[in-house]
């Protein structure tokens, strides 16, 4: 423990301008500069250059990139289609789970849409949490509600909220999609401009 904090001192930013002033110090004193007191002056530029230094920064922390994200999201994507897979809904809710279902299926894809959202780490967001929250609690929690709802009749039904639950869930996949399709359209008019302005 002790010889890693000194080969770590060793090589820490301090020593090194330490050091540095440390050799202006010996420099100094070859020219005659320093006289006999060229100890302290050799200490003092090497403290000095030791406390002018920049503190050492720790090293970020290695979060998986939007790339790798993007392939736990898939796996977890086709973990939950098992899940679903065991689930009894109603036929109007299977539907739209279905659209759904398709939507975020085309994004997770592998090609240009993965590609533009590798770069758009809300965007990754979004589909996780769709993926590892919002879809298996709205499915979760239908479930739970309709077995109370048949002891205790006349609430709002489940199915109904199941199925505004999904249709919010498929508007905001669509706005991703949305959005990744105008960034390819501005790129597109980018790419226009830049040819036709390069033939002026």
């Amino acid at each position: 423990m002790a010889t890693s904090k000194a080969l770590a001192y060793l090589e820490s930013r301090k020593n090194l301008t330490g050091s540095a002033g440390g050799l202006l110090g010996l420099v100094l004193t070859f020219t005659g500069v320093a006289g006999p007191y060229w100890p302290v002056v050799v200490a003092g530029l090497y403290g000095a250059g030791a406390l002018i230094a920049p503190p050492e920064r720790p090293p970020l922390p290695d979060f998986p990139s939007p790339s790798a994200q993007l392939e736990e999201v898939r796996a977890d994507f086709a973990q939950l289609g098992a899940y679903l897979a065991e689930v009894d809904l109603p036929a109007a809710a299977a539907g739209r789970l279905a659209e759904l279902r398709d939507l975020l299926s085309a994004l997770l894809d592998p090609g240009w849409a993965a590609e533009l959202l590798a770069q758009d780490p809300e965007g990754v967001h979004v589909l996780s949490r769709a993926v590892r929250q919002d879809i298996p609690e709205a499915v979760d929690s239908f479930v739970r509600t309709r077995w109370w709802t048949r002891m205790t009749p006349g609430q709002e039904s489940p199915e109904r909220h199941l199925e505004r639950q999904l249709a919010v869930l498929k508007e905001e996949a669509g706005q991703l999609a949305a959005g990744l399709r105008e960034t390819e359209a501005r790129r597109q008019e980018t790419h226009t401009r830049y040819l036709e302005e390069r033939g002026n």
